[in-house]
């Protein structure tokens, strides 16, 4: 994760190496220059429970892999079939240029990157559940 800014809010909390910091009451800013650090940004932070979708299940593993929680080369080959997975609904032009820089970052084991272009969808996800009839 070497060259990867933070830009923190008041208060906002982040999951570095397991250690959680919280930032102070003004705007912060962190380089972090430590390559495979493992880290989260807890507002991206999605709760097992919450995992309850395609997309939401992706960014999950997605997550477990940020947080030190789980092996990258493993969840890599979660991750990639979930993404493949997706690409059979997600056929809009611009869900697929997210899905396609979400494997490019995958495969160059640019999880934070990945992870940004999957969350995208989440908004798309919740409008197709929404107007699937029941």
């Amino acid at each position: 994760m070497s060259g990867l800014v933070l830009k923190l809010g008041p208060n906002e909390r982040v999951l570095v190496n397991g250690a959680v910091i919280e930032n102070g009451t003004r705007r912060g800013r962190l380089s972090i220059l430590t390559p495979d650090a493992k880290i989260l940004r807890l507002r991206d932070a999605i709760h097992p429970e919450a995992a309850n979708t395609p997309v939401r299940r992706v960014c999950y593993i997605m997550q477990l892999v940020l947080s030190g929680d789980s092996d990258p080369d493993e969840a890599r080959i979660q991750i990639l079939r979930g993404i493949e997975q997706l690409s059979q609904v997600f056929t809009d032009h611009d869900s697929r240029r997210q899905l396609d820089a979400a494997t490019r970052d995958l495969l160059a084991a640019r999880f934070y990157p990945a992870l940004k272009a999957l969350r995208s969808l989440i908004p798309r996800e919740e409008r197709l559940l929404a107007a699937a009839p029941r």
